[in-house]
């Protein structure tokens, strides 16, 4: 029973008892008197009505202080007490009992915090020997993520439901690109425990699974399929599926658990490959009938030396014209074939002392020009394309070779600010920055080398720069190719490399064991539900009288974890003034809604993000009643099952006072970060949600059909806005 009601029916009981003794006390002696003595009582009785009915109420109202008094010292301790210990248990171990109540409870309540402390010593010892036992699994998770996260490649992993269990960042940054929002709102969102199919049709997925099962079937050990898909952008992905292999049945083949999705867009190679086959066509398709004309041409003024002065006219403009066609489609195509080919090799990290030595190695066997090193930096970096970076100098050092006859080069390498500067020096002979210009216009054409690019076009390629210097002081000249400098995984670097945090891709394994489920999702239980825990900041507190959504911040829970890399974060231009008491409590200014996007633009991602989830707030109702307002305008309705931390932290705590979410956080012992702040608030609700759960499965609440039952027995359900 409620403890409020129980104390009602205390408290009546105990005005039932005022009333009964003295009633019970005059029926014995009204029964002893004689007529005439009840006929003067009665009349005393009359004339002293207002006076006994005050003394009455008097007692009942003292009756009912004194029992809700006594109720509050002995008994309502007992039930705040009992909450208390019910939080110590479970959720919240650093909680301990206050002195409420009365001496015996005092005693009572210090003997209960001794035991917490010596609880929370053993468990400590405990917490101990399993973190030991743990760390090498842990390390090992540690570096299977960080691992994840350093691919090249995207990486995703499914459960057979399609319900993504890891993923890297690179996979997500690409599929909500292929999605076609490129991180703009309404974009669909990858996420731990979203449907893969989001992304990649659920009929192409399948169609793989069944080549990968009929390949097992084989005796094959590890099948791997490949298929290629068109996503919203028009953009096409290339897709490997390996299974997750589980236990074989009997002398069967292993089941499927899951897949490994690898991904590659390939739209731009496929793109640059249609062109340079295209202009292949085109050079070879096209010159053919170019240099048949050519050849006949030829052919009559060769046969006919004695041809007529305007016929022979006609056969040489003929040539002339078809050997200028030929030549306009060969720069064509050499146009169209150096664009695929400066899109060929990615820029890779690297010291640049080892760029300097294989550059010097090359110039050193291939042109027989000694190469020296001198003021080299050993810990500068750069991000280049070794291979067509190294043909530069190459080339540079067998032109000055030819055709300056110069006899010995050297490096220099120096670092300055976020940029490398590498000099080819030599000695003696002078050249003008003409020959330079000249130079880098050509095609590299040393011996053996692929592809044709010129230097100015390597040089476009690192977004960098080069110029010809000479120093007169010391009779030296050099060219100087400036790169940008970059800084390798692991580096000390701090200014430079971004904190990696300890598991920087994002997984959950145990969803392995997550099945479609067709039951209804109210009968599902509170702990496999997967949450959106949300706040909004607003103009004001009064949503019917125009207040409006200033942000909405709202993150993901999912298999009792909350997703802190999952959220959304929004600021949202409300298009009117902004109430002084608002700003001082949020501190959101009108400066930083200034070019916000409106509502109409945000609640549909926001309703994006919180697909297929229950959604969580504290006070719910004034949240929603914003949303509400807002669905004839934006067309966007909430229909998600909701609950409210505010009415659910009533249910398992009726003996508290208090249910503001700060203070529901700190008896729950959560961290408060960030408060009066949407993404803010919303961690914490998330937070408070988490450690609700295990003290409504306490009370019988297992189900979400029985959570929101309960939470409309509480005093906060008539909560309207």
């Amino acid at each position: 029973m409620n403890w409020q009601i129980h104390r009602a029916l205390v408290i009546a009981l105990a005005c039932a008892v005022v009333l009964a003794v003295p009633g019970a006390v005059l029926t014995v002696l009204w029964a002893d008197l004689g007529a005439t003595q009840r006929e003067l009582v009665a009349a005393h009785l009359i004339e002293r009505a207002g006076v006994i009915v005050l003394v009455l109420a008097a007692g009942l109202v003292g009756a009912g202080m004194l029992v809700a008094w006594t109720y509050r010292i002995w008994v309502g301790a007992l039930h705040k007490a009992s909450e208390k210990i019910q939080i110590m248990l479970s959720v919240n171990r650093a909680l301990r009992l206050s002195d409420e109540g009365h001496a015996q409870m005092f005693a009572l309540a210090a003997s209960i915090n001794l035991l917490a402390d010596q609880r929370d010593a053993l468990q400590a010892d405990v917490d101990r020997q399993i973190a030991v036992a743990k760390a090498s699994v842990e390390a090992e998770r540690n570096r299977l993520a960080a691992l994840m996260s350093e691919l090249a490649q995207s990486v995703v992993v499914c459960n057979l439901g399609g319900n993504v269990l890891l993923y890297n960042q690179r996979a997500r940054a690409q599929l909500e690109h292929a999605a076609g929002g490129g991180g703009q709102l309404g974009t669909a969102t990858l996420g731990l425990g979203r449907s893969i199919f989001a992304f990649i049709e659920r009929d192409l997925v399948g169609h793989a699974l069944d080549q990968i099962r009929q390949r097992l079937d084989k005796g094959e050990k590890r099948p791997v399929t490949h298929l290629v898909t068109s996503t919203r952008a028009g953009l096409l992905i290339r897709v490997q599926v390996a299974p997750v292999l589980g236990k074989a049945a009997g002398e069967g083949a292993p089941s499927i658990d899951g897949y490994v999705l690898l991904l590659e867009n390939v739209t731009k190679g496929l793109e640059i490959e249609g062109q340079r086959d295209q202009l292949i066509s085109a050079l070879t398709e096209g010159s053919r009938a170019s240099l048949g004309n050519i050849q006949a041409a030829v052919e009559t003024l060769v046969d006919y030396p004695d041809i007529a002065a305007e016929q022979r006219a006609h056969f040489l403009r003929i040539i002339h014209d078809e050997v200028a066609s030929l030549g306009t489609r060969i720069n064509t195509a050499h146009a169209g074939l150096g664009d695929a080919i400066r899109t060929r090799w990615p820029l890779e990290e690297m010291l640049g002392i080892d760029l300097v030595q294989a550059a010097a190695r090359r110039i050193d066997e291939r042109c027989g020009v000694p190469v020296k090193l001198e003021s080299v930096d050993e810990h500068a970096w750069v991000k280049v394309d070794s291979f067509t970076v190294v043909q530069a100098f190459h080339y540079l050092a067998q032109r000055l070779r030819d055709e300056y006859e110069v006899r010995e080069v050297r490096f220099a390498l120096q670092k300055s600010g976020r940029l490398v500067e590498i000099d080819l020096i030599w000695s003696g002979v002078v050249m003008g920055s003409e020959t330079l210009t000249l130079w880098e216009t050509e095609a590299m054409n040393t011996v053996g080398e692929f592809p044709p690019l010129s230097l100015r076009e390597v040089v476009a390629r690192h977004d960098g720069e080069m110029w010809f210097q000479r120093d007169k002081a010391t009779h030296r000249t050099s060219f100087r190719l400036v790169l940008a400098s970059a800084v390798p995984a692991g580096s000390s670097a701090a200014e430079v490399l971004p904190v990696v945090e300890a598991r920087p891709a994002y997984y959950d394994f145990d969803l392995f064991r997550h099945r479609e489920v067709s039951q209804e999702l109210e009968a599902r239980s509170l702990e496999e539900l997967a949450y959106t825990a949300f706040d909004t900041e607003t103009t004001g507190l009064e949503p019917s009288a125009g207040d409006e959504i200033i942000q909405i911040g709202a993150v993901r829970i999912l298999n009792n974890r909350l997703l802190r890399d999952e959220v959304f974060d929004q600021l949202v231009d409300p298009k009117r003034a902004m109430k002084a008491e608002s700003i001082a409590i949020h501190g959101i200014t009108p400066d930083l809604l200034r070019g916000q996007p409106e509502i109409a633009q945000v609640l549909p991602a926001f309703h994006a993000f919180c697909s297929d989830t229950v959604l969580v707030a504290h006070n719910a109702a004034f949240d929603m009643r914003f949303l509400e307002i807002k669905e004839a305008s934006t067309g966007v309705r909430f229909r998600q099952p909701l609950l409210d931390t505010l009415m659910l932290s009533a249910v398992v705590h009726p003996g508290q006072e208090l249910h503001r979410l700060e203070v529901i956080a700190e008896r729950l012992g959560v961290n408060v970060v960030g408060r009066h702040t949407a993404l803010g608030d919303a961690m914490v609700t998330g937070e408070v949600l988490l450690r609700l759960i295990p003290l409504l499965k306490a009370q019988g609440i297992v189900t979400l059909a029985q959570a929101l039952a309960a939470s409309q027995q509480t005093q906060f359900a008539q909560l309207r806005y």
